[in-house]
């Protein structure tokens, strides 16, 4: 027949050995704190369950009192844990579990009776184990299914504390059985704490898949997608269309004379403006966009547009934001400028090919007018074949802001003559 110490000394080896488990997984993965603070939970239950497990052997206030208070102190690190996990500060509530055994445990009527004490313990442990379930949820825009099978995990170790509870007060066993079945218990809320470790595991993996995942697609100098990224990112953009008359867009940057900065400022410098142009056109490319570093000093984005004009004004507002924002390298300024060239299709017929194959050629049309400037290819130009030669005088050039304004004020004075 199992009793008590048994079940509790049973509990303490599977804690030590999840402790030491998750010490080694923080070692090899010191940024996932989670794993540190979940270790410390096991290794203080397992302490608290000893000491309890080492009843007449040492003071009662040892193995009644403190055991059982230190045991529960784990339950508030599991909570801590996971939301490290998130990113989140723990709450006050997460120190709940002992709060409420050390309140109780001092009241005579519960002091001096086993039963009374198993009962406060089981409706201490129902309030940690909900507040696991809590701690758990979902972040805001987060959609991980394993979450949902932890909080029901959680939720069924509340429902059995609280079972254990309600059972002890209504049925009033003897000494014997109560310590019996307090056994049982003990080793029953081991089970399911052992599911629930094994869920964290999986999330812990999937999370990390994506951690690597997005890795994979994004520079390490500029944050920004890589040439991977912007192709996986292509037929997402490509499905986010509203509307059947939506076009997609390419826009293809390159910085120029981007060489000779490195060579005058050094790459340092160079590295700041790839850095803050990076910066600009993620600013300004739509969330339902892609922008990223093809390679180089060229980046790339790909927006949805109702027509033409919603493009060009996206590119000059780029183009002329980042002429103007201030690079300096020590006391010198830094002139860095952009050309674009851009090309549009509709949304059913562009393809990744096609379109950068098109951009690249506007682009290059946008290097012979003589940098600093937009040019863009309509529907027709980006359609033609792109095995053909790239000709200087295709594609529209783009009336620079400055121009626009120019022409404004032009206008304005003849009006008045």
């Amino acid at each position: 027949m199992l009793n008590i110490t048994t079940g509790l000394t049973i509990w303490c080896s599977e804690a030590i050995t999840l402790a030491t488990v998750l010490f080694f997984a923080w070692r090899h993965d010191r940024e996932t704190t989670a794993y540190l603070t979940w270790a410390m939970g096991f290794t203080v239950s397992a302490v608290g369950f000893a000491l309890v497990a080492a009843r007449g052997f040492i003071p009662d206030i040892l193995s009644i009192e403190i055991g059982n208070g230190v045991a529960l102190f784990g339950e508030s690190a599991w909570i801590a844990g996971f939301c490290s996990l998130d990113k989140r500060r723990p709450d006050w509530s997460a120190l709940l579990p002992p709060a409420i055994w050390f309140a109780g445990v001092e009241l005579p009527w519960i002091h001096e009776s086993l039963v009374n004490r198993v009962v406060l313990y089981g409706l201490a442990g129902a309030v940690g184990a909900t507040l696991l379930a809590s701690a758990v949820r979902p972040a805001e825009g987060r959609r991980e299914a394993v979450r949902g099978q932890l909080a029901f995990v959680f939720m069924a170790l509340a429902c059995v504390n609280f079972a254990s509870a309600m059972s002890m007060t209504l049925l009033r066993p003897s000494l014997e059985d109560a310590i019996v079945y307090r056994g049982y218990t003990a080793l029953g809320a081991a089970l399911v704490v052992t599911m629930a470790i094994a869920l964290s595991g999986r999330l812990l993996m999937e999370r990390s898949e994506r951690r690597w995942r997005a890795l994979s697609i994004t520079d390490t100098l500029t944050g920004v997608l890589n040439r991977r990224g912007l192709q996986d990112y292509f037929e997402l953009v490509a499905g986010k269309a509203t509307k059947e008359s939506q076009k997609i867009a390419t826009l293809l940057f390159d910085l120029d004379h981007f060489k000779a900065i490195n060579d005058r400022y050094g790459h340092q410098t160079g590295d700041i403006v790839l850095a803050e142009f990076a910066r600009i056109g993620r600013q300004f490319v739509p969330r339902s966009g892609a922008f990223g570093r093809m390679g180089g000093e060229e980046f790339t984005a790909f927006i949805l547009v109702n027509d033409q004009a919603e493009a060009e004004a996206i590119a000059e507002t780029i183009r002329a934001d980042f002429c103007r924002v201030p690079l300096l390298a020590g006391r010198s300024l830094v002139p860095a400028t952009v050309s674009i060239g851009l090309a549009i299709m509709p949304r059913d017929t562009a393809n990744w090919d096609r379109l950068v194959s098109a951009a690249d050629r506007a682009l290059y049309a946008a290097k012979r007018a003589g940098r600093n400037c937009t040019i863009v290819f309509s529907e027709a130009e980006a359609a033609m074949a792109t095995d053909m030669p790239p000709d200087p005088n295709d594609g529209e050039l783009v009336p620079t802001l400055d121009d626009q304004i120019h022409a404004l004020r032009r206008l304005g004075t003849l009006s008045r003559m």
